[in-house]
């Protein structure tokens, strides 16, 4: 597989799209748009279209899917759902973060656990996800439909790592979100944020020396291809969210935003059954295809070298969100607490 291909086709693709889209927005009223981050068959697009399948099934509306690239890249398609172009967007805190600051939560290292049962019973149960959230998202335009896991983080470099001195010298491409820079700073790295569009070529090319993202993510991407060392840091969880632009959401009938909302809950729950052992088929399919791929989980005294940086980036946090992040944090941490308790 040639994954630079898929980001040739980018720029081709997108003005092409959106003048489809405008025109189909002169034509059917009833057509709602989404745009996700992913490729066909990622985590975001099967979620997208459990979405789609509910929305169809219990009302008039049809949904019309927007994979990545297609209207461009996440930057994109967050201007074109804030401008009401697009009815709905799924997007990671890693890039929402620069519009709400308090999102970037989930790049606290060591914050969220590894273990997908905690994990899911924490999205489920977390006030701080379920009460919180919304309210900042609203501020900002954007009805929160659902926040949902998609997978741990997993590092990949030109060479295996196994402590922060591993890092030094070493430029790890963050998204683009100031405090998944500052994690990498912490861990000893030279955070370079790029666009996902650009990393596989910057890995290629030596540019950048790394990066991180769910196993899934790393597979379909073919970033192994180019990054064949893969590190388990268990440093936390890829996020992501369901949002609608708000005026668009608040402008339905009730019974069809509490269909939207439903729809979001059918979604969250195929797409937990989908995710587990999904890390784990990824990771064969790559260590099938790439000999000279290497795997390295940290013991857990690596993991405490790590994790001994992470109270700096959770200063960082405070510092960039005020009280606001200070009570968002405080209510995570009572969150994980309970969850953690009821195990």
């Amino acid at each position: 597989m040639n994954s630079m291909n898929k980001f040739k086709k980018l720029a081709g693709i997108s003005a092409f799209a959106f003048a489809a889209m405008t025109a189909a927005n002169s034509v059917n009223a009833d057509t709602w748009r989404y745009a996700h981050e992913e490729y066909e068959g990622d985590v975001q697009d099967v979620f997208a279209y459990d979405f789609k399948e509910y929305v169809e099934e219990n009302s008039e509306h049809t949904v019309q899917v927007y994979r990545f690239g297609e209207l461009g890249e996440s930057d994109d398609i967050m201007g074109q759902t804030l401008s009401g172009i697009l009815q709905f967007v799924n997007q990671s805190p890693g890039f929402t973060g620069s519009l709400i600051p308090e999102a970037q939560i989930f790049f606290i290292p060591y914050l969220l656990p590894t273990n997908m049962d905690t994990v899911v019973e924490f999205f489920r149960e977390s006030e701080a996800i379920n009460q919180m959230f919304p309210k900042l998202y609203s501020d900002h335009g954007l009805k929160l439909i659902q926040m949902y896991p998609e997978g741990e983080m997993v590092v990949t470099a030109n060479e295996p790592i196994t402590s922060p001195a591993d890092f030094n010298d070493k430029k790890i491409r963050v998204m683009t979100n100031p405090l998944l820079s500052a994690t990498y700073k912490a861990f000893g790295a030279t955070p370079t944020p790029l666009p996902w569009g650009e990393v596989y070529g910057a890995l290629q090319t030596n540019m950048i020396q790394g990066q991180e993202n769910p196993i899934f993510w790393i597979q379909s991407g073919g970033l192994y291809e180019v990054s064949p060392n893969l590190t388990f840091t268990k440093h936390g969880w890829f996020t992501t969210a369901l949002m609608a632009n708000l005026d668009f959401y608040q402008g339905l009938p009730e019974e069809e935003q509490k269909m939207i909302m439903d729809a979001g809950d059918y979604a969250f729950e195929k797409i937990i059954k989908h995710i587990n052992g999904l890390a784990d088929e990824a990771l064969d399919k790559i260590m099938k295809d790439c000999k000279e791929c290497t795997v390295t989980r940290l013991t857990e005294e690596q993991i405490n070298a790590f994790q001994a940086r992470a109270p700096q980036v959770q200063e960082k946090y405070i510092e960039m969100t005020g009280e606001s992040g200070k009570k968002l944090l405080n209510q995570f941490q009572e969150d994980l607490k309970q969850v953690q308790k009821d195990k």
